[in-house]
């Protein structure tokens, strides 16, 4: 926490990703009012989920009225896909019933994702972020016509990512949210290194430099995508 705010990191956003784990993210939530909090089923751990989980976690959304729902999602490269897609799609009911922010995770799973949200009842009750966006410029024109902003971090300051670079370049800015993945996802430089929040600094220069534009600009808009998203972060 030291850490962060000496780069001027204010607020987390910190993702639930399996049952066991929500109530130490609670707890910390409740001891750091600048915690912003979720319930999710990650696709990383399915083999220790349960169908049942879905009940628990709608509990936690009932008496949680601030969290938001992930981090969850489709993962092709791990095991059992019709469990992942039957709690990925039970989770993203959830959010659009309880009218949740989701944060979702991918790995070439992008097409599969869109598929479900698309087959959402309150379809218009959803919104969300595609965490650790990588992907084309026409990849990233779906989400944003589907009403979601894409998560940029550590990735873009690798110069060998063309695609997503200039994807993250010419997507209206308002599709936009920063991240880190701490303490995942290093940057360019740092591999093999534990990532920080703190780094999202690094990340916004990056995304500065690609973009040209002013960085007041970049910063108020951020700032605003982030709260539409997690309307608990102050301005």
């Amino acid at each position: 926490m030291a850490s962060a705010h000496s780069g001027h990191v204010s607020d987390f956003v910190v993702p639930g990703v399996h049952r066991a784990q929500w109530q130490k993210v609670l707890q910390l939530s409740q001891e750091f009012s600048s915690w912003h909090i979720g319930f999710g089923l990650h696709p990383y751990f399915i083999d220790e989920h349960v169908p049942a989980d879905i009940f628990y976690l709608e509990h936690q959304l009932q008496q949680h009225q601030a969290a938001f729902v992930g981090e969850i999602g489709i993962d092709f490269t791990c095991a059992n896909l019709p469990m992942q897609r039957y709690l990925f799609e039970r989770q993203i009911e959830l959010a659009a019933e309880y009218e949740r922010t989701v944060v979702m995770h991918h790995r070439k799973s992008q097409a599969e994702l869109q598929k479900y949200v698309k087959k959402i009842q309150y379809r218009s009750a959803l919104r969300g972020m595609l965490h650790a966006f990588s992907g084309s410029y026409e990849q990233a024109m779906q989400w944003h016509e589907l009403g979601f902003k894409l998560g940029v971090g550590g990735v873009i300051t690798y110069e060998r990512a063309k695609k997503t670079r200039d994807a993250i370049r010419r997507i209206p800015l308002t599709a936009l949210v920063l991240e880190t993945d701490s303490p995942d996802m290093p940057l360019m430089g740092q591999q093999g290194r534990r990532n920080e929040p703190k780094y999202v600094c690094q990340v916004f220069k990056t995304l500065c430099a690609i973009r040209e534009e002013p960085e007041a600009l970049i910063a108020k808009t951020l700032l605003n995508n982030t709260r539409e998203l997690f309307s608990t972060i102050p301005n």
